[in-house]
């Protein structure tokens, strides 16, 4: 029964960083996939009331909006695996910091997308719809996503179980995001790329270990 349970605990621990590299991925090409599209179809950004959807990009903005949902999902599945490998051992303030960050940041990519869909079904949408989907994903959403990769990169370095290269990549990522959110066109493609890369290291650190 001994050797049973030890067994059992040990698989769980190998496949917990495998499910959070994964799902990393997952949440990575998924979201920069939203992103790209939702930059095609609207090149200028959704912040000002006369912006308008590209011609015959219609339907790749509407493409855009469903892939968030199931990025969302496996951000949600991203930062869970995290937290669950990390276990005990974790730094209760900067994983209240992680957490809230996270699941806030889900929260305004939801609402954004809600409010986005609602705009485009609309027959005559209106400059307020956009510009508030607009800046609670890129004033508010991108910010979080930045606390998020900061609380992250925090962690692994406490824990050491992320090297000093990728620390410095993740905070300079997080610092980029803090203050320049997306007002800089396709800046906010670093928080999926930051993502993958993250994700790719954790699966390659799990093929490696005995």
């Amino acid at each position: 029964m001994t050797q049973g349970a030890s067994g059992t605990t040990r698989e769980q621990d190998l496949s917990t960083p495998k499910a959070a590299g994964l799902a990393g991925v997952v949440f990575a090409v998924l979201l920069a996939a939203a992103m790209v599209l939702a930059r095609l179809a609207l090149p200028e950004g959704g912040g000002g009331d006369q912006v308008q959807i590209a011609p015959g990009r219609r339907g790749e903005l509407q493409w855009a909006l469903e892939l968030v949902p199931f990025a969302g999902i496996a951000f949600l599945w991203f930062m869970g695996a995290l937290r669950q490998h990390t276990g005990d051992a974790e730094d209760r303030f900067i994983a209240t910091v992680f957490l809230g960050s996270g699941l806030v940041f889900v929260a305004c990519l939801f609402t954004a997308v809600a409010a986005a869909g609602t705009v485009l079904d609309a027959e005559d949408p209106n400059g307020f719809g956009r510009h508030f989907a607009y800046t609670l994903l890129t004033t508010y959403g991108m910010r979080m996503a930045a606390v998020f990769v900061l609380a992250t990169s925090t962690i692994g370095r406490k824990l050491g179980v992320f090297p000093r290269p990728l620390v410095m990549v993740g905070t300079l990522v997080g610092l980029l995001l803090l203050v320049v959110g997306s007002n800089l066109p396709w800046s906010e493609l670093v928080f999926p790329g930051w993502a993958l890369l993250l994700s790719l290291y954790i699966l390659r650190a799990a093929r490696r270990t005995p």
